[in-house]
């Protein structure tokens, strides 16, 4: 099995309202970083101010770099603006739909291509995206009380909000009260479920062992899935939903980490067979068919 390429970076939400940054330097770069430290309700201070993390908006080669080593010499976590190499962290292109907070970021290797990503989300993605957010927050208890099961509730949410789920994102309109107010269907693996999903996908899934079932998927529920190709742009519809709604995947050592990297990040990877009773929740076993 190919090794897992590890993460340039974790990508991290942090709340700065009323924390101090530091920031260094003049002109444009540093207005941009300056008015977006202020967005976030960051207390911008100078170099000898105690901080965790400063931002370093120097033209100088020099400058900089004398600057950046002295940061870090502090233990403070740096960002060099155009310096990427010397970068403890970078600042992603944002898409804000409060509460909703999507973040691009290329590892400070091209902004432009962040940005062009950001502009091409921003026509695609609702300007009320947050009023679902906030429908869903308020609609906890709902949620608990009719799927206590939390594996089930996130399936039920993923089948919800799948695309042309009753909660689909992407979807101009979205009504979590009418959702919760449909009945729970009473169908068998394989025959449907609430809220749209899998169903929806009308596409052949020759490579999957026998086809998924649409989630919420039952508790003990098993999908097979056996692999024609290494590359996982070529996983089917179902094939990637059945990976992202998983508690845990079985895999022959020749499955590549590429895919395995399409399952949930917390779900549990085993390089093993399937038992016959593998616990409640969904499993997926994969093996390649070449």
């Amino acid at each position: 099995m190919t090794a897992s390429v590890p993460l340039r970076s974790l990508p991290l939400f942090v709340r700065l309202a009323g924390r101090p940054v530091i920031l260094l330097g003049e002109g444009e770069a540093a207005d941009a970083k300056r008015r977006l430290l202020d967005r976030a309700g960051a207390d911008v201070v100078g170099e000898d101010a105690a901080a965790s993390l400063a931002i370093v908006a120097i033209d100088d080669e020099d400058d900089a770099l004398a600057a950046v080593a002295r940061l870090k010499a502090r233990g403070i976590l740096v960002n060099a603006v155009d310096r990427s190499a010397l970068c403890d962290f970078t600042l992603p292109a944002i898409v804000d739909r409060a509460p909703v907070l999507i973040a691009i970021g290329t590892s400070g290797v091209s902004a432009g291509l962040a940005a062009a990503l950001r502009q091409r989300l921003e026509a695609l993605i609702p300007a009320d995206l947050g009023k679902l957010a906030l429908a869903l927050q308020a609609a906890r208890g709902a949620l608990r009380k009719r799927w206590p099961d939390m594996g089930e509730r996130r399936r039920a949410l993923a089948t919800a909000m799948g695309a042309g789920g009753m909660l689909d994102p992407l979807s101009p309109t979205h009504d979590v009260d009418a959702w919760l107010a449909q009945p729970v269907p009473d169908s068998p693996p394989g025959k449907g479920g609430a809220g749209g999903g899998l169903a929806a996908d009308a596409r052949a899934d020759s490579q999957l062992a026998y086809p998924p079932p649409t989630p919420p998927f039952q508790g003990g529920e098993q999908v097979a899935i056996r692999l024609t190709s290494t590359d996982p742009d070529d996983l089917t519809l179902r094939q990637a939903r059945a990976l992202a709604s998983a508690d845990r995947v079985y895999h022959n050592p020749d499955v590549p980490a590429a895919i395995l990297d399409r399952a949930r990040a917390d779900a549990a990877r085993r390089c093993a067979a399937m038992p016959a009773d593998p616990g409640t929740g969904l499993s997926v076993a994969i093996e390649m068919a070449l």
